[in-house]
């Protein structure tokens, strides 16, 4: 499928009237900076003006091109695809109006006359789809920075939703898709080849429901023994299961069935959209580590927080080795707790955090740490967060600055070295434990 998301060329179908759907995806393809061929296609021909470029609307398409984006009525879509067909390698079809609204044999029609052909269907009734790295930006939803996150949502406004919170917690994305109803292309397809696509790191998953679930689970099982898979399952209750059903004409299935497969393979389950961010986040920076925690803290109260929260994770709040406590104590102000949580007091400043992150990390109990940050007005958090940069440690360090104006320069820094904030310590302590979920699937795939 590298064509749809590493396209050379694209023709995109509808009217380009200035607010127009058709008129909104050329704007973001020539703005987005796509280097390929781009033919805007409407029966009236004419001329477009769009991100400072004028294009020549073609009448019909003469020439190949590997992606046609198709937003026209949707009784028009099986004709166009067979007069196309022969011209195309794939069809992102944006039109809405087939089986989510029971029109069952016009949806039927569609991906016959595009089997006919050759030709694969992504949607319809979807978003559209950004190959990132191709700087295509194929879909009407904001444009986002480069990065390793492949997001797959069956639903187009809440893809479109995630890509603009994705650009506030500063996640960089690889791919988006939006496959709506799934009338050819489904979730399956797309996380097998995000499994293979090396500009991938990371993938997350929107789903309703899916429509085969055989398929889905040998795709899944195929994805997650390459990938983190991070999922938000839509549909849980009984009246969600019937929502989803009238939104995509996908059947959402018992909750019990895909909590168990979800398990069973390894795949990251998050509940709702800022989790799964934090998890995004988590998994660009680690592929795992264990659950034998170490919480360093300037602030009792977090490293309490951050402590019950890993608790009832199930995490391990890691006993000490005696020449660790014996090493902290050697440089740390006696007021300080030298027992996990390890409590710096107020005053830590670089030298503190530094010293303490390395010592703590040599200990053979520790698998991965916390650090917690709450600067008083004297000390810059930038000072920390150097720190932390700093500190010899070839374990995973999750990081909790708090809050707002505060940390904002030391937030900064930490995110131009490649270390994403979490803005609470339960956050934070969720971080830990899907790095263990992942590590405990990795060991029980090594051992089967």
């Amino acid at each position: 499928m590298d064509f749809f998301f590493y396209p050379a060329s694209v023709a995109v179908f509808g009217s380009f009237k200035r607010g127009a759907i058709a008129y909104e995806i050329l704007r973001n393809i020539v703005e987005g900076g796509f280097k390929g061929e781009i033919i805007p296609v409407n029966p009236k021909g004419g001329e477009v003006e769009v991100g400072g470029k004028k294009l020549k609307i073609a009448e019909k398409l003469e020439k190949n091109v590997d992606v046609a984006i198709i937003a026209i009525p949707a009784k028009l879509v099986p004709s166009l695809i067979e007069e196309i067909g022969d011209k195309i390698k794939g069809a992102v079809v944006i039109s809405a109006g087939f089986s989510e609204i029971g029109n069952v044999e016009l949806e039927r029609e569609l991906v016959e006359k595009a089997r006919e052909k050759g030709v694969r269907i992504i949607g319809p009734n979807c978003a559209g789809i950004f190959g990132v790295h191709a700087d295509f930006f194929g879909s009407f939803e904001v444009r986002v920075k480069k990065g390793g996150l492949a997001l797959i949502s069956q639903s187009g406004a809440f893809g479109g939703a995630a890509l603009a919170m994705g650009n506030e917690e500063g996640i960089g994305f690889s791919a988006f898709v939006s496959y709506g109803n799934a009338a050819d292309l489904t979730e399956s397809d797309f996380l097998r080849y995000f499994a293979d696509d090396e500009n991938t790191k990371v993938i997350a998953l929107y789903i309703e429901g899916v429509k085969d679930g055989k398929k889905f689970v040998e795709a899944l099982r195929y994805a997650t023994a390459k990938k983190p898979v991070i999922v938000l399952k839509a549909g849980k209750s009984k009246s969600g299961s019937k929502a989803a059903q009238s939104h995509t004409g996908s059947l959402a299935g018992s909750y019990e069935i895909y909590k168990g497969v979800f398990a069973q393979f390894g795949a990251i389950e998050v509940e709702e959209m800022e989790e799964l961010f934090d998890a995004a986040k988590t998994f660009e920076m680690y592929e795992s580590g264990g659950g034998r925690i170490a919480i360093i803290t300037n602030s009792g109260g977090p490293g309490v927080l951050a402590t019950d929260k890993a608790e009832k994770l199930g995490l391990e709040i890691a006993r000490l080795e005696d020449k660790t406590t014996e090493d902290l104590k050697s440089f740390l102000p006696p007021q300080c707790s030298i027992k996990n949580p390890i409590d710096l007091i107020a005053d830590a400043d670089y030298e503190r955090y530094k010293k303490a992150i390395e010592v703590v990390c040599r200990d053979r109990n520790v698998d991965a740490l916390l650090v917690i940050c709450v600067p008083p007005i004297f000390i810059p958090s930038e000072e920390i967060a150097k720190a932390i940069i700093d500190a010899e440690c070839n374990k995973p360090i999750i990081v909790n600055f708090m809050a707002g104006e505060l940390v904002r320069e030391g937030v900064r820094v930490l995110n131009a070295h490649g270390i994403k904030n979490f803005p609470t310590p339960e956050r934070a302590a969720k971080a830990l434990y899907w790095l263990s979920l992942r590590r405990a699937f990795k060991e029980r795939s090594i051992r089967y």
